[in-house]
């Protein structure tokens, strides 16, 4: 029974420390993306996706990781870039977020699909939209992207990954309303029209350029206030960057 218990919640810290921006930043970025959306476009979204919120749907292909049924997508959730390039010939086989973000977005955009099929995979695109915007799913190839580096948290075992998902975010100790509210302030038509025109390939030099930043880790790797503090600007514009794109793909699907 023990050993049933320590395996099992071997595999529960392994796929937590997998999840992007944790249901938090999830919630918050589909929540953001909401209040953006032309209201027309939000309410087919929303028919799609019923009776999930846009919000509740960027969770659910983190959920969907205890689904054998669904392992084909394990690997969807990151990829690899050197420099900020997209090289298919590092990617994982079974595919990768960059890939799959635009495959899925172009059979949405095509129709005709099943409804059920068509609510799967737009919360998976959901999902991915926000999971790329995370600068630790675009990865190096070398430590899992931050997943085998390990540190303390306010004195807790973790790792990096797992500080840029959740630990950071929860630490501002307010609920994804009261995030998105306040960041919501701070987006204008400029800033809208500018995160708007990036394409894809500016996502992955954006996510490359913060490695130095994300990695900037003391030698006791021992992190608390300080590492917060000097992230948490860059956390806030990831965050609303990926909401606003979020929101243009899905009124250039549903529009």
């Amino acid at each position: 029974m023990k050993k049933f218990l320590a395996t099992a919640i071997f595999v529960l810290l392994i796929a937590t420390q997998s999840f992007a921006w944790g249901q938090l930043g999830h919630y918050l970025i589909g929540y953001m993306a909401e209040k953006q959306m032309k209201r027309s476009v939000r309410k087919k979204v929303e028919k799609v996706l019923y009776p999930m919120s846009i919000g509740r749907s960027g969770t659910w292909m983190d959920e969907i990781k205890s689904d054998r049924s669904f392992d084909y997508a394990n690997s969807w959730h990151y990829m690899t870039s050197v420099a900020g390039e997209y090289d298919e010939s590092i990617q994982e086989r079974g595919g990768n977020v960059y890939a799959e973000i635009n495959r899925i977005k172009q059979e949405l955009k095509a129709g005709g699909l099943d409804p059920k099929k068509e609510a799967e995979m737009l919360k998976m695109l959901i999902h991915m939209v926000e999971d790329i915007h995370q600068p630790l799913h675009v990865g190096t190839g070398e430590d899992r992207g931050g997943n085998d580096v390990k540190v303390d948290y306010f004195g807790k075992p973790t790792n990096l990954h797992a500080v840029w998902d959740s630990s950071i975010i929860e630490g501002w100790n307010m609920n994804y309303t009261e995030i998105g509210d306040e960041l919501s302030r701070r987006i204008n038509k400029d800033l809208i029209a500018g995160y708007r025109a990036d394409r894809m390939d500016t996502w992955l030099a954006e996510a490359v350029s913060l490695r130095p930043m994300v990695y900037n880790l003391p030698e006791s790797k021992k992190l608390s206030y300080n590492y917060g503090y000097d992230t948490r600007e860059v956390i806030e514009e990831r965050l609303i960057a990926a909401s606003i794109r979020l929101a243009k793909i899905l009124e250039e699907i549903y529009g």
